[in-house]
């Protein structure tokens, strides 16, 4: 195994004067894309395993959210054009078994996996009459089925790629990802039912201080008037400045919404859903444009263009070497003492076992006291520790216990 550690020599990203940090929430029109490419590949894997024993060729990464058209108004609202879902990629469609070839009907799973995560997600999201789904999946490429069907114990990986994460992150890469949560959580909607699921959180820190813009949407029905909605902006902005308190003493600055031009005479000024997501209007979503495998999309650091969502958990390395390079930095970082930041890259070579990467780069931002052969040893048994486990990153996946975006 080629297992490349080197010292990276430059400045923290919390010490640099700007950093800028993003998370797209659940209800943001990147994010449905993603969940529901990824939620299509999970019923799948389920459905193979309990029809034929594994899980079969298939990956679905290929997601558009077609944005629809929404008349919303305070107390009120509807949607005009429904939102459109569209799900392309490829899958097993027909399986040989006791000379019989079975198919497998993979657009009505699909559709009714999408449907299950939409139902599950959004509260004032109708999906039987707000959303048309169309599921576009063909039988797969010859070539890929065949290195899929070849592994033995150990996959064979799918496709020369790599996979790029980093740890730990900094206060405001935590704060941005933690508010989003916060904003999205049972607790936080209980108590502030008119903020809709599509979120989304950008963090601008300049040295010491951190302007957060949040965009939310409102629910219309539950929103009465103009200075309801305020009123709204306001609990947000209130409860979000409580959260951060707790998470950083930096001072942060939060603007909610920063578009709107309220009017007391029109709702076009400002961000109402009938929905709780921006998708029922004309704001469109693509696959991998959200969230990155630790949950952001962080210019200021490496990272990967590669999408995990609906990639197949079993030798498809764009979604398996992502997960893999955060579990290698989130040790490499936890456990050995002196390493500051820790990046972490991992290539395969398509037809070559995933535990067979063709090179894994490891660079880490040392203390000042610390030298790189003190700290070379462990990183690299940490490398050939989780490379050695990588198969078991599958049955992660499936049971939710590693995040993809």
């Amino acid at each position: 195994m080629h297992v490349l550690v080197e010292e990276l020599r430059q400045t923290p990203v919390d010490e640099l004067e700007v950093e800028v940090v993003e998370r797209k929430g659940l209800g943001h029109p990147d994010f449905i894309a993603d969940s529901s490419c990824e939620a299509v590949s999970q019923t799948l894997c389920r459905y193979y395993k309990e029809q034929f024993g594994t899980i079969l060729h298939h990956n679905v990464d290929k997601g558009l959210v077609v944005g629809g058209r929404a008349r919303p108004r305070f107390g009120g609202g509807e949607v005009l054009e429904p939102i459109r879902i569209i799900i392309a990629g490829r899958a097993t469609t027909e399986v040989a078994r006791c000379g019989k070839v079975e198919k497998v009907d993979v657009e009505s799973i699909a559709y009714d996996a999408v449907r299950e995560w939409l139902r599950a997600s959004f509260r004032y999201l109708d999906v039987d009459s707000h959303v048309e789904i169309q599921p576009m999946i063909r039988m797969g490429s010859a070539d890929l089925i065949s290195v899929f069907e070849r592994a033995k114990e150990v996959p064979l990986a799918n496709d020369t790629s790599f996979g790029v994460c980093f740890a730990p992150l900094t206060e405001t890469e935590q704060l941005t990802l933690e508010t989003e949560r916060f904003l999205n959580s049972p607790r936080f909607k209980s108590s502030l039912p008119e903020v809709g699921e599509d979120v989304k959180v950008l963090c601008v820190r300049r040295k010491g201080e951190v302007d957060m813009t949040i965009s939310t949407a409102i629910i219309s029905s539950l929103t009465h008037d103009i200075s309801h909605y305020l009123s709204v902006k306001e609990q947000v902005a209130e409860q979000v400045a409580d959260l951060a308190s707790r998470l950083t003493d930096m001072p942060v600055s939060i603007v909610v919404n920063a578009a709107d031009n309220p009017d007391p005479k029109s709702e076009a000024d400002v961000y109402l859903t009938v929905t709780g997501t921006s998708a029922e209007a004309g704001d469109d979503g693509n696959t991998g444009r959200s969230n990155r495998v630790n949950g952001l999309i962080t210019p200021c650091r490496q990272m990967s263009l590669e999408a995990t969502a609906g990639k197949n958990p079993v030798n498809h390395v764009g979604k398996i070497y992502n997960v893999l390079t955060k579990l290698i930095a989130d040790r490499v970082y936890g456990e050995i003492r002196g390493v500051r930041e820790a990046y972490v890259k991992v290539v395969s070579q398509i037809g070559k076992p995933i535990n067979q990467p063709l090179v894994t780069s490891v660079q880490v931002v040392l203390e000042r006291s610390f030298e790189l052969e003190g700290v070379k040893p462990r990183v690299q048994s940490i490398v050939e520790d989780e490379v050695a486990n990588v198969v078991e990153i599958t049955e992660r996946v499936l049971q939710g216990e590693v995040t993809l975006f």
